[in-house]
């Protein structure tokens, strides 16, 4: 049975930079599409970002696309989402997950998330 691991959230200050990783353990990690979804409080949770198994297909949500930057070690069997010029409105709990379909909103393995707050 896959397991997802997120870390690396934290308080940052408007402007700042986090970089929040997410481990994998229990599943062929160098077949599986990951992504990265947020929930804000009170509001539905929001794709982020996705990379396809080899890294070489990325897509970005509109509101993160210039400021996020996802990626992947195959061999350590992780994947990172890098957030620079951090918005007050990107306080959310970020969770990575899994699936072998690039393609799919449904992933079959999710983290338990981790805690990011944006605020002075």
């Amino acid at each position: 049975q896959g397991q997802l691991v997120e870390s690396g959230g934290g308080l940052v200050q408007p402007g700042g930079s986090l970089r929040l990783s997410c481990a994998a353990s229990g599943m062929k990690f160098n077949i599986y599409s990951m992504a990265w979804y947020r929930q804000a409080p009170g509001k539905q949770r929001e794709w982020a970002a996705k990379i396809n198994p080899p890294g070489l297909t990325i897509e970005y949500a509109d509101s993160v696309l210039g400021r996020f930057t996802i990626s992947r070690d195959n061999a350590k069997n992780a994947v990172y989402l890098q957030m620079n010029s951090l918005e007050t409105e990107d306080t959310a709990v970020y969770y990575c997950a899994a699936d072998r379909d690039y393609y799919t909103n449904r992933y079959t393995y999710w983290g338990q998330g981790t805690q990011v707050t944006v605020s002075s």
